[in-house]
């Protein structure tokens, strides 16, 4: 029977696609050229779904097309590799069936998480290689986050795929040993797909749900794997509490609402409560990591009824932390806000200007923002509008672009207003 086509068939088809990559490469052994063929099944789902309706088993679908891509590949290649391919298929090489149930087999998408970072790579090539093949991030989104221009990435990516090809690496559950060598990438590269989830680096949408959720669900099944690491305790933590916003981060149409003006009654206590006991009953078990200290950021946040309830004494406690153990400049941009919220925006203020002579984040719109909300809190209300203007013509999130020139217009009025009266 089918069923169908609605909007939510896009966000399947994304959820899909490194499950049935993960199940490709699994039987295939080939990165690059599964990686090809699922993006082939995905462009004919796309156009036969939408005809035709949903096939039962569209999980099993996209395998089956994408094994028959495969299959056409290897025909076209050397006879060395057709004869290699019959034997696998004579001693029985291959993987399940493409319609054996999902639920029956290892989670594809957590093996090629794992992977994908493999010590054969650089940890920032395995990240990179990890968002496209897992994420399903663009090359260009992907050195946005990297700071690096697209085709540099772009090679990066081209190389890590052959590294892994190279290291005849199997598809399978690494060892705990394996698990140890490769889980501070893995769980960067699942904080990386979560951001881009939440606050989407570029387009019409101020969110991409499928991403963020896919994040967590991730995390989940690897804080399954290690259930009393710290780390995996407060990433999935920091993402639960983070999302527990969502759905008052936006309006109506779509609009940024910034933490201090959302309507707190839309949070999601459910998220709130489960990340605040994992954070806590992480914070004990030794050495604390910044994914701990940034959910202990978001619990207090979440756990204020109103924004005026806000503990920033805590919170800017939590980032002197973080700054002893990371020279991360994002962590440097935090902290002067929440020093600024303690101690005034004066002081928030000569912290940003060192931040900038330092040019770590040199034309970086977040910089900018918060120069901007700090200048507003100072009562410059002339330079806060011009750096609002600048930071809006930083990013490259519309959302975002038009949160920031609100706040700049809304500005020029109050002084227009006030230079009138």
């Amino acid at each position: 029977m089918k069923r169908c086509w609605d909007d939510g068939a896009e966000h399947l088809l994304r959820e899909l696609a490194p499950q049935v990559l993960g199940a490709v490469i699994r039987r295939f052994r080939d990165f690059t050229a599964a990686e090809d063929a699922v993006q082939e099944a995905l462009i004919a789902a796309a156009t036969q779904w939408p005809r035709d309706g949903l096939p039962d088993n569209p999980r099993g679908w996209l395998i089956q097309v994408a094994g028959r891509r495969m299959t056409d590949h290897q025909r076209s290649e050397s006879a060395r590799r057709r004869r290699e391919t019959d034997a696998a298929l004579h001693f029985g090489y291959l993987a399940p069936p493409a319609d054996v149930e999902a639920d029956s087999m290892q989670d594809d998408t957590l093996v090629l998480l794992f992977m994908c970072c493999h010590p054969a790579l650089t940890p920032a090539s395995a990240i990179a290689l990890t968002l496209r093949a897992v994420g399903g991030l663009t090359t260009a989104e992907i050195a946005r986050a990297f700071l690096v221009p697209e085709s540099t990435m772009a090679q990066r990516i081209s190389r890590a795929k052959q590294s892994i090809k190279a290291s005849g690496v199997p598809f399978s559950m690494p060892t705990e040993k394996e698990r140890a060598e490769r889980l501070r990438s893995a769980l960067h590269v699942l904080y990386l797909i979560f951001n881009e989830g939440y606050t989407s680096s570029e387009g019409p949408e101020l969110q991409r749900c499928e991403l963020s959720l896919e994040a967590i669900r991730l995390t989940r099944a690897v804080q399954a794997l290690l259930p009393e690491d710290p780390e995996v305790m407060g990433l999935l933590a920091l993402m639960l509490l983070t999302d527990a916003r969502r759905a008052a981060r936006s309006g109506p149409n779509g609009e940024l609402i910034p933490l201090a003006e959302q309507d707190r009654s839309l949070w999601d206590q459910d998220f709130i409560a489960e990340g605040v006991a994992l954070v806590t009953a992480a914070l004990p078990k030794g050495a604390v990591g910044p994914y701990q200290l940034q959910a202990a950021v978001a619990a207090v946040h979440d756990e204020a009824a109103r924004v005026e309830d806000t503990d920033w004494p805590q919170i800017l406690a939590l980032y002197e932390v973080q700054r002893r153990m990371s020279d991360n400049p994002m962590v440097e941009l935090n902290y002067a806000v929440a020093v600024a919220m303690v101690h005034g925006a004066a002081k928030g203020l000569e912290l940003v200007e060192a931040l900038d002579k330092g040019g770590r984040l040199a034309g970086h719109h977040r910089l900018d923002a918060v120069w901007a909300h700090l200048q507003e809190m100072a009562g410059d209300g002339e330079a806060a509008m011009e750096s609002y203007r600048i930071a809006a013509g930083r990013t490259t999130s519309q959302p975002e672009r038009n949160y920031l020139l609100t706040r700049s217009a809304r500005l020029r009025e109050r002084l227009g207003a006030r230079s009138s009266s």
